[in-house]
């Protein structure tokens, strides 16, 4: 009997594993565009229409190499809606009596592939560089799971910049050195832009017609959508940016969105790029003198460190991980995070770099929208699927620890070792932002005072109970105690009329 072999959007690559255990002259692979998942939240158009033209063209390569593909597209009128629909559609069709996957990406689909009424073998994903078993050897007996151990192990299993045992320049990490302010000039024209070709054209009429109300512009559209533009893109940044990505990787610009940012994150998690291929393509710029140690190190960390961690931790964690809410904060996601008006400048460009490109870099998620999240008490699960939606390269085994552990601090402490919380100081040192703001960085109090600045100490002090005694956080406190009780009083009134502000819908 025949067998159907599975490939999802997000495993573009042909060497998959459900591809690897297939046969070419008898087995069926099924790809195919459905509601459920283009839906389950409301995902960026950009992103919608990069997938399924990645997709389309995937097939048309299998094909070409002799494989018997199913392609479902969205509007075909047999579409059954969902992924183990139409597993099921194409088993009567073909008379297959079995589905190899290849695991996916999200607990939400593991299981609904799972509960299907068909025999369906899920075979994990081989692309990564950590299996489930090698994190959860790696994580046993451990009382802390912190990254930097793990990226380390990766470094000497994978031999990255190693010199013999040691590692390059004689230390692991040179994060000291990647933390310059946005400078005057850059000289990096940003991302390769690609025009659409027929076939992109097609679902971008395609996504337009049926996403239309989805947040985010979907024209101009410029993603690769295939492997050779996503190797393209690669040489790009490798070329242009990478000898100055180090030094700038944290800087944000009012009127320069990537800075020196490679943005080939979209094209690494579906599978058009390998997460080898890029770091050596890093390692030999390095190694030919074209590109300084901080830059290439601080690179590889993001991939081969931060990337495996976060998968390794979202798997070991289990289906509930996306819901968890450690600090029990419970505001609505404000609708500025939609596009609603705000005289916050830093959110503004944020939310409106976010709209327009799908994309914003890790200091802007982080240090911006997230920290803003965090300071005012917002719910994380719904700052999750807001990442998850508005963003090309968030797939939940990426997005969810990013967001509920490195960002919120809603996993207790499982990556992170406090709360990344700053006042407006860190974002004025790190962007120009301020200098375009309603509001006055170095105002604490009053009039124009930089909400971050009022958000942050009453963060601190709400949550005194859980922090104080991380010894990360002891001068904070410190700090806080020192200040005149009028002060902290002033500061803490004044934080909570901007909050009921901010429940009530006003412009903040």
């Amino acid at each position: 009997m025949s067998r159907l072999i599975l490939v999802l959007g997000d495993q573009l690559s042909p060497d998959i594993a459900a591809l690897k255990a297939a046969e070419k002259s008898r087995d069926t692979v099924v790809m195919a565009e459905v509601a459920e998942e283009a839906s389950y939240v409301g995902h960026h158009p950009k992103k919608i229409a990069m997938i399924f033209a990645a997709m389309r063209k995937f097939a048309r390569e299998l094909r070409n190499d002799g494989w018997d593909v199913r392609y479902t597209q969205l509007d075909d009128t047999a579409n059954a809606g969902s992924i183990p629909g139409e597993l099921l559609r194409r088993a009567e069709e073909t008379g297959a009596d079995e589905v190899v996957a290849t695991e996916p990406g999200e607990w939400r689909l593991i299981e609904a592939l799972n509960d299907a009424p068909l025999k369906i073998r899920q075979i994990e994903d081989d692309r990564f560089l950590a299996s489930h078993e090698d994190f959860s050897r790696w994580a046993s007996g451990r009382k802390t799971l912190r990254m930097e151990y793990f990226y380390r192990e990766m470094r000497r299993k994978t031999g990255l910049l190693m010199d013999e045992d040691q590692p390059e320049g004689g230390k692991w990490n040179f994060d000291h050195e990647n933390r310059k302010p946005a400078p005057d000039d850059v000289e990096f024209g940003g991302p390769i832009q690609f025009t659409p070709d027929a076939a992109v054209e097609e679902v971008l009429d395609l996504v337009e017609a049926r996403f239309d109300s989805n947040f985010g512009a979907l024209r101009p559209f410029s993603f690769a959508t295939d492997r050779t533009q996503a190797r393209r893109a690669l040489s790009h940044f490798i070329t242009g940016a990478l000898p100055k990505f180090g030094d700038y990787q944290d800087a944000m610009l009012n009127d320069n969105r990537f800075l020196y940012h490679a943005l080939i994150s979209p094209y690494l998690n579906i599978g058009l790029l390998e997460p080898l291929e890029v770091c050596h393509a890093a390692e030999d710029a390095y190694r030919a003198g074209d590109a300084p140690l901080n830059a290439v190190e601080g690179f590889i960390r993001q991939i081969i460190g931060w990337r495996e961690y976060v998968r390794g931790i979202y798997f070991r964690e289990g289906p509930d991980y996306a819901r968890r809410n450690a600090l029990n904060h419970q505001r609505k996601l404000p609708w500025l995070y939609w596009g609603g008006e705000t005289r916050m400048n830093c959110i503004a460009k944020a939310v409106e770099q976010t709209r327009e490109e799908a994309y914003a870099h890790h200091i802007q998620r982080l240090m911006v929208t997230g920290n803003f999240a965090l300071l005012a008490g917002v719910n994380p699960t719904e700052l999750h699927e807001w990442y998850l939606s508005v963003y090309a390269d968030a797939f939940e085994w990426v997005e969810a620890p990013n967001t509920v552990g490195m960002s919120q601090f809603a996993d207790g402490g499982i990556i992170a070792s406090k709360p990344y919380v700053s006042s407006g100081a860190y974002l004025n040192r790190m962007s120009d932002y301020c200098k375009n703001c309603h509001y006055q960085v170095g105002t604490k109090t009053g009039d124009g005072a930089c909400p971050f600045n009022l958000l942050y100490w009453h963060f601190l002090d709400r949550h005194r109970d859980r922090f104080e005694g991380n010894p990360r956080m002891g001068n904070m406190y410190r700090t806080w105690d020192r200040m005149d009780e009028d002060k902290r009083e002033t500061v803490l009134q004044e934080a909570e009329a901007f909050l009921t502000r901010l429940s009530d819908g006003k412009i903040v």
